[in-house]
């Protein structure tokens, strides 16, 4: 048998009471908590485990073949939802599934369904979750692909890839050297877009594994943007603020101090929360899954930007800080010099009365 899943995962910027949501839900559809089934509960942490809606089924014909998925939905405290598109065939080779993933090579073809089941959800969301907002364009894809038997003789690069070409020998180490087993008769490969589980037994765990780890990246990608919006209206602040009359502009400073203070605190707050979305502690292989995937996905990238733009907005808050103090500093002693001066006059003015 061979599975697919393709996965897209979108963010609407606000954290959600999963708790709620799950009782307001549960009369209309059917929804269950992410669990891992290989593990002690003690193996893998997860504070709030994420929300599952199943929203039922959907198909596409493509060169005369009819794809028939299964439809999920997942929903993270942290405000990141996942799209997957499960495709499951019993008496398929290895051929198949090759040839299958080059048709939906980079998920050509699925766009317009993934769009609908979006709004979808986003219509069963709306109601429950205020303030709810996402954009559509800005997502995370990724695909795995499993098969319930391995074979030595297979070529797994170009089902990884997405394309059949002659890949070079550095090519190919870099996509084989993130490969994992746990017994000889599983493998799993990881690559930045894709994954091959080759298992005799349904790797759930693993697909979670995945899932999360994507969560996790995405939502670090998507703050770092966010980042970046906030900090170019910073600068646009502090430039407009800067020709602005003295008592304005020290007013302004202090307008732009309050906002900076809140937003680090916000955004420390949430990457604090995405950082430790998931804890896979006693479980080794997971462990080690679960930072290859990561790092494939170049996590510690978008965490280094992230914390690079917290640390200019702290490095501005300070800047402006400094120079709202020296202004008042300056304000203060340009005082002292009027009343010395006012002193001065009066005595003067005494005396030659």
């Amino acid at each position: 048998m061979i599975t697919i899943r393709f996965y897209r995962i979108y963010d609407i910027g606000l954290d959600i009471d999963l708790d709620w949501l799950e009782k307001e839900l549960a009369s209309s559809f059917t929804t269950k908590r992410a669990s891992f089934v290989r593990v002690r509960p003690t193996s893998i942490i997860m504070d709030v485990p994420p929300l599952s809606i199943r929203l039922g089924e959907c198909s596409v014909e493509k060169e005369g073949e009819n794809f028939r998925f299964s439809v999920f939905a997942r929903i993270f405290r942290v405000g990141a939802i996942s799209l997957c598109f499960a495709y499951e065939k019993e008496d398929a080779n290895f051929e198949f599934l090759e040839d299958t993933a080059l048709l939906f090579s980079e998920q050509e073809g699925l766009e317009d369904l993934f769009l609908s089941h979006l709004n979808t959800l986003a219509d069963i969301l709306k109601p429950h979750i205020k303030g709810f907002s996402l954009s559509p364009d800005f997502f995370e894809d990724y695909t795995t692909y499993h098969m319930d038997w391995i074979d030595e003789s297979i070529d797994p690069i170009p089902l990884l890839a997405g394309e059949n070409i002659d890949f070079s020998p550095q090519m190919r180490e870099e996509i084989l050297k993130s490969t994992h087993s746990y017994t000889k008769n599983d493998r799993a490969i990881f690559s930045w877009d894709s994954a091959l589980i080759c298992d005799p037994d349904n790797p759930t765990d693993l697909f979670d594994l995945i899932e999360f780890a994507n969560v996790q990246v995405f939502e670090l990608r998507y703050y770092d943007r966010e980042l970046s919006r906030r900090m170019e209206k910073m600068y646009d602040d502090i430039t407009l603020a800067d020709k602005l009359p003295f008592f304005k502009r020290r007013q302004q400073y202090r307008t732009i101090m309050t906002q900076l203070m809140q937003d680090n605190a916000a955004l420390s707050e949430v990457t604090e929360k995405v950082n430790n979305l998931i804890k896979v502690t006693e479980d080794v292989y997971y462990a080690k899954v679960y930072s290859t995937v990561l790092k494939t996905l170049r996590s510690d990238q978008w965490t280094e930007s992230v914390n690079h733009k917290i640390d200019v907005i702290r490095d501005n808050y300070a800047m402006l800080s400094d120079e709202v103090r020296i202004q008042h500093s300056n304000y203060l002693e340009w005082i002292v010099i009027v009343l010395i001066a006012i002193e001065i006059v009066m005595a003067v003015v005494e005396w030659i009365v």
